[in-house]
């Protein structure tokens, strides 16, 4: 089976005052059609950067694409025009930002954002778009749509807000869904509900999915594969179970055991990543973790890291894979 989306080598830097900051680096992955994958790290890893990317969202200047290929359907976005990447965001590319009361649009109805795309994109009339927009209401678990279609973004709660924005993305029926921490500010309760209705609509449509997320439980829900992220670069990648039960990069170790735990005593702290993520302007050599690594080696400080094969599918940019490296006890998490 061919990739839906391949992305190959993709580099991105922004240009301010201060120098150029390296906000991606040779991050290189695929999504296969169907699938549903997850991308993990600390705020400012890349990962919104790489998502954006994608939908070639990236303002040019001070943004620029250094290197790299994205790939879509067998095309390179990258060489696309502005009115090419028009027509293909919300058509065959749909995505949920991160904050939906930021990304509605305030003075319109959600009707009418919703069925904008219709009648852009599949060349709906006014009434068939409106049908259309009401089944999307109802199928994204709206309350009263016939009403509701009507209403404007403020008189939504969070939850439903962010309801209006997955109905928005999958008005066209699109092949590739990009969600930017969709259940961010959510309670449990309307975070389980919109994984769930995500998990629907990806077994009824077939449509691929990238979930961004800094919350390891809201991507073992959903994805099936893991791509960890660090300092702008790819550290760990594999099916999920190999991530959650496997881990072998140490910044992923950290992440798992930061998690709370049902099992923890009353008093009992929460565990934590020492120290911050490197400064994008004056990166680090060798591998942008060992400032942070209670297991870094000389040579961690002098080289990145080559891409290690530690099992089917599971690959680790770490040093403590080579042959000769010490093998640390891992705690259990």
């Amino acid at each position: 089976m061919k990739p839906l989306l391949d992305v190959q080598n993709l580099s991105v830097s922004f240009d301010t005052y201060a120098g150029e900051v390296k906000a991606t680096q040779n991050v290189s992955f695929q999504v296969f059609p169907g699938e549903a994958i997850g991308i993990v790290g600390e705020s400012g890893c890349g990962k919104s950067v790489t998502a954006h990317s994608i939908m070639q969202l990236i303002a040019i200047p001070p943004g620029r694409y250094s290197t790299g290929k994205i790939l879509f359907a067998g095309d390179d976005l990258l060489t696309k025009t502005e009115d090419d990447m028009a027509n293909i965001r919300g058509n065959d590319i749909g995505m949920i930002f991160q904050d939906p009361m930021t990304s509605l649009n305030p003075v319109l109805t959600v009707g009418m954002q919703i069925s904008e795309s219709l009648v852009r994109h599949q060349q709906m009339n006014q009434e068939e778009a409106h049908e259309r927009t009401v089944e999307l209401l109802h199928l994204v678990g709206i309350p009263f749509p016939e009403q509701r279609i009507n209403h404007y973004p403020h008189q939504f709660s969070g939850g439903m807000r962010q309801r209006v924005m997955i109905a928005i993305a999958l008005a066209c029926s699109p092949k590739l869904l990009i969600a930017d921490e969709p259940t961010t500010a959510l309670d449990v309760t309307m975070q389980a509900q919109i994984l769930d209705l995500m998990k629907d609509l990806q077994s009824q449509f077939n449509t691929a999915i990238i979930l961004i997320s800094h919350d390891l439980g809201v991507i073992a829900t959903l994805c099936s594969r893991v791509i960890v992220m660090y300092a702008g670069k790819i550290a760990e990648e594999g099916k999920a179970q190999d991530i959650f039960h496997h881990p072998q990069h140490p910044y992923t170790w950290g992440l798992l055991q930061s998690v709370p735990r049902m099992d923890a005593t009353e008093r009992e702290k929460l565990r934590t990543i020492e120290g911050n993520p490197p400064d994008l302007l004056h990166f680090p050599v060798g591998c942008p973790f060992h400032p942070r690594c209670s297991y870094a080696m000389k040579i961690c400080t002098q080289r990145y890291p080559d891409k290690t094969m530690a099992g089917d599918g599971h690959s680790v940019h770490c040093w403590l894979q080579h042959p000769q490296a010490p093998k640390p006890q891992k705690e259990v998490w």
